[in-house]
C-alpha cells in the first residue's frame, strides 16, 4: 500500500505574471486562494483552486528560461483537466482565441481530448471525463 494520498499541487513558473494570472483565472476559471508578493525574491506566488481543491501554484520570476517543447524535453510534459464535454470546451477556448489543437480520440480509451496552450506555451490537455 502506498503512503501517498493524492497530488497536493502543481507549480508553474510564468514569464509574464499578469498575462498568466489572467489566463488561469479568467480563461481556465481557476479560483484565487491567495496571492503573495515575496519581496526578497521580487516574485509573486498565486495559489489557485479548482472546485475548492487547491491544485496550482503560479510563480513569477524575473526572466526565467524558456520551456523547451519541440522536441519534447525531460520533465513535466503537460497539465490535464477532465471536462463533461470536450466539444463544448473546444468551442469555448476557440471563441476566446486561445491557441488550441484539433480534437483527437484516445486510441486506448476511446475518449475525446485536445490540447491548448497557456501564455508560456505550456500544453494543457482537456480530456473527456
Amino acid at each position: 500500500m502506498s503512503f501517498l494520498k493524492q497530488i497536493h499541487h502543481i507549480a508553474v513558473i510564468c514569464s509574464d505574471y499578469e498575462l498568466s494570472k489572467q489566463f488561469y483565472t479568467t480563461i481556465l476559471q481557476l479560483e484565487v486562494i491567495r496571492e503573495i508578493y515575496r519581496e526578497d525574491r521580487n516574485s509573486y506566488k498565486l495559489d489557485l483552486s479548482l472546485n475548492g481543491q487547491y491544485i496550482l501554484e503560479l510563480f513569477s520570476f524575473k526572466q526565467p528560461p524558456k520551456r523547451p517543447s519541440q522536441p519534447e524535453a525531460a520533465g513535466l510534459r503537460h497539465l490535464a483537466f477532465t471536462v463533461d464535454s470536450v466539444d463544448k470546451s473546444h468551442r469555448y477556448f476557440s471563441e476566446l482565441g486561445v491557441r488550441i489543437e484539433d480534437i483527437r480520440l484516445d486510441e486506448f480509451t476511446g475518449k475525446k481530448f485536445f490540447f491548448l496552450f497557456d501564455p508560456d506555451n505550456l500544453p494543457i490537455e482537456i480530456y473527456q471525463s
